[in-house]
């Protein structure tokens, strides 16, 4: 896991923009799908998706050795939850509805061994899949992204991407369209929603972190990677299931009925 990290950081540093699948489905068979398809990384839906604590241990489980590292988008910001999915072998988290730089400093503490933090130490899963090395790596490697989604937070902007020991920044679109008066909304065309999202970016590099960006498409994430995103989700497990699977029933009646 710490090799693969390490290996996203430098790409990520070089300009280079990767590609996130976004896991909502609670079941192994789709990560080991997604985590041979290509992607750089995956996540794990725990706030939006379907996926539980139990359903993410197995999601963890069953892409171990891929090489293709996991994060976890933790349905709050809340101590507890953010160590056990940690402590279940997550390779970082995004953490949602984060509003302040008080917020920002609190998920950090609670993703750092102390002294850079407060995580309680009991590493289950890491301990048997990274070793005793774990311990003395995970405060440097492990991804902590904050979600710039609110009105709050972009009053707030540059303190929480100045917060010390946050990796990064992720633009939840939907609700930050909510936040600017908009209908939710993912790929965007709304000026003021990308004005926005521009403004986003702009922050994260001027203090020296990473950005990603929910994208409900390929093209879209292009687009952002034009802006400077460093790593742009493409795609969900249960949308890209649907759109296949209606695509396959309407090519077929399509073709017998035209017949």
């Amino acid at each position: 896991m710490f090799e693969s990290l390490s290996s996203l950081k430098r790409r990520w540093r070089a300009g280079t923009t990767t590609t996130n699948a976004w896991l909502t489905i609670p079941d192994a068979l789709p990560a080991e799908i997604a985590a041979r398809s290509g992607f750089d990384s995956l996540c794990i839906d725990m706030q939006h998706g379907l996926v539980d604590h139990a359903a993410a241990v197995r999601i963890l489980q069953a892409v171990t050795g891929t090489g293709v590292p996991v994060l976890a988008r933790v349905p709050w910001n809340e101590p507890s939850v953010l160590m056990r999915v940690l402590d279940a072998g997550a390779a970082g988290v995004i953490v949602p509805m984060v509003s302040s730089r008080t917020e920002a400093e609190a998920a950090v503490a609670a993703c750092r061994y102390p002294p850079a933090g407060m995580r309680s130490y009991g590493p289950v899963r890491p301990a048997i899949t990274e070793g005793p090395d774990y311990f003395g790596s995970a405060n440097d490697a492990l991804l902590v992204f904050a979600m710039i989604e609110t009105r709050s937070a972009l009053a707030d902007l540059d303190a929480i991407a100045a917060t010390p020991g946050l990796d990064g920044l992720y633009i939840g679109p939907a609700d930050l369209s909510l936040a600017l008066g908009l209908a939710p909304q993912q790929d965007s065309t709304v000026e003021l929603h990308q004005a926005t999202v521009k403004r986003v970016f702009a922050s994260a590099k001027q203090h020296g972190t990473f950005v990603g960006m929910h994208c409900n498409s390929a093209e879209f994430g292009a687009v952002a990677a034009g802006w400077g995103a460093d790593f742009v989700t493409i795609v969900a497990d249960g949308t890209a299931l649907k759109t296949e699977l209606a695509r396959r029933v309407g090519v077929f009646k399509g073709l017998v009925s035209g017949g």
